[in-house]
C-alpha cells in the first residue's frame, strides 16, 4: 500500500514546497522501515495516542503491493517531549518495534541537526549552504567548515563558522582523516561534502559517526576524471546537471538523494557549462541538506524514499 495523509505534500506525492516554518516546540518525528504486514498504521498510530501525542502528518510506502519494504514518517505533537523523549523511544521499542522488527528513527524537530561542511578550493556549494543557512532557509547548526585548503578561510569568516585547514593529499590522507576524524566524531550528526575534492578511505567512513551527502556533476560516469565540463562541451552535450547522494565505500555510487538538471545547447561555451553546472550544483545539494535535515529521507538498500 502506498497512503499519504499530509498537507505539507503535493499530489504526486513528492515534498511539496514550504507553506513557511511548522512550530517546533514538542514536535517529534518517527520514521521507520521494516517488512510490509497489516496493522503497521495502526499499531503506530495506536501507541502514539497511547502516549497522549497528535499526529500532525503521516506519510508511508510500500515498495509491494503485498510482501515488500513498508516505510513511514510520523510527525507528531506531544507536550512536554523534551523530557518524556527516552521513555517514549524506550517504550516504542519494546512495545512496537520489536513486535515488528523495525528499524526506526525518533528525533525532535527543535533539534537541528549539528552539520559540518567539507570543501577544498571551489566556493560555490560551500557558501551558498552558508548562506541559506544564515537566512533560516536550512534546519540546522553549522558546527564547522573543514578544508583541505586556507582559500576559503576569509569567505568563511563572515558567517561566524570556525574554519579548520587541515592538509590532505595522497601521502598524508592517513593523518588527515586522523585529525578529522577527532574533529567530527561525536560532535555532528552530519558531514556535507560540498566538493571537497579528496577520495575518503573505507576506515574514515565507519570511524565519523554521522552519515555523509556528497554533490557531484552527473556527467558520472561518462566524463569521469578532470575539466568535465571541457569533455562534455567536445560531446555536444544537451544536459548539464547534478547529483546529491550519500556517502558509501563505492565512489559516488551512493543512494540518490536529490537530481536536476538544466537544457544547455550548441551556443554555451565551456564557461557557460561550469557556471550552469555550479547553479544546479548549489540547488541539488542545498535541497538534499534541507530534506536530510527535516527527516524526509529513509534508505532502503541503495535507494532512497523522500516524504
Amino acid at each position: 500500500m502506498a497512503t499519504r495523509t499530509d498537507v505539507g505534500a503535493d499530489a504526486d506525492g513528492y515534498p511539496a514546497p514550504s507553506r513557511g516554518p511548522l512550530p517546533t516546540k514538542d514536535v517529534g518525528r518517527l520514521l521507520l522501515r521494516c517488512a510490509d504486514r497489516p496493522g503497521l498504521v495502526a499499531a503506530v498510530s495506536g501507541f502514539l495516542a497511547a502516549a497522549g501525542a497528535n499526529i500532525v502528518s503521516l506519510d508511508q510506502h510500500a515498495t509491494e503491493p503485498s510482501g515488500g519494504t513498508f516505510m513511514q514518517r510520523t510527525i507528531f505533537h506531544l507536550p512536554g517531549l523534551p523530557a518524556a523523549r527516552d521513555a517514549l523511544e524506550r517504550d516504542f521499542a519494546e512495545q512496537v518495534a520489536s513486535r515488528f522488527d523495525m528499524d526506526f528513527r525518533l528525533s525532535e524537530a527543535a533539534k537541528p541537526k549539528r552539520v559540518a561542511i567539507m570543501a577544498s578550493k571551489e566556493d560555490h556549494c560551500l557558501l551558498d549552504l552558508l548562506w541559506r543557512n544564515r537566512r533560516g532557509e536550512l534546519d540546522m547548526t553549522v558546527s564547522m567548515v573543514i578544508s583541505n585548503h586556507a582559500d576559503l578561510a576569509d569567505q568563511v569568516r563572515p558567517f561566524g563558522v570556525p574554519f579548520i585547514h587541515v592538509p590532505a593529499t595522497k601521502e598524508t590522507r592517513a593523518e588527515a582523516e586522523r585529525r578529522q576524524l577527532e574533529l567530527l566524531r561525536g560532535n555532528v550528526d552530519l558531514v556535507v561534502l560540498a566538493r571537497y575534492m579528496q577520495v575518503l578511505t573505507p576506515d574514515f567512513l565507519v570511524n565519523v559517526g554521522a552519515p555523509l551527502i556528497n554533490i557531484h556533476h552527473s556527467f558520472l560516469p561518462a566524463f569521469i576524471g578532470a575539466a568535465p565540463y571541457r569533455r562534455a562541451k567536445e560531446r555536444g552535450v544537451k544536459l548539464v546537471g547534478a547529483t546529491a547522494h550519500y556517502v558509501t565505500e563505492e565512489l559516488d555510487d551512493g543512494p540518490i538523494i536529490e537530481q536536476d538538471v538544466v537544457r544547455v545547447d550548441h551556443r554555451h561555451t565551456v564557461e557557460d557549462l561550469t557556471r550552469l553546472g555550479a547553479d544546479v550544483e548549489r540547488v541539488v545539494l542545498s535541497r538534499a541538506v534541507l530534506w536530510h535535515c527535516q527527516d524526509r529521507i529513509i534508505r532502503y538498500g541503495n535507494q532512497t524514499v523522500v516524504f
